[in-house]
């Protein structure tokens, strides 16, 4: 299992603490020094069943800063992958990715279902 986190997000602290609270071996992937590239986030996102709009973190300053909002409609799939793939505060965290499933975001009741 990797965990794709940004160690100061709280939210990735709270999922990190609830897999280790679950026992989970998870590869944890530092999301700003070690950025997911377009290849990988194009696979998780066509394993995970999610609209592409949901691996943007869109509370983040970066998001606003570059206007994302009224921007994204208008690009193609393969220009918001890549777009991503340049800045990883640009990216919602945290990810995991499993053989099974790609969770986006820490909801524990989804987690659970999907993990436990």
């Amino acid at each position: 299992m990797l965990f794709v986190n940004y160690p100061k997000c709280s939210t990735c602290r709270k999922a990190k603490k609830w897999l280790d609270d679950h026992n989970f071996n998870y590869e944890s992937k530092h999301i700003v020094d070690d950025n997911p590239t377009a290849l990988e986030l194009r696979t998780w996102w066509e394993k995970s069943d999610l609209p592409l709009k949901r691996f943007f973190n869109t509370s983040g300053m970066k998001y606003r800063e570059l206007k994302l909002k009224d921007k994204l409609p208008n690009m193609s799939e393969e220009e918001q992958i890549n777009l991503l793939a340049t800045d990883g505060m640009l990216v919602k965290r945290p990810i995991i990715v499993d053989d099974d499933c790609v969770l986006v975001g820490f909801k524990e009741n989804e987690w659970e279902e999907k993990l436990l």
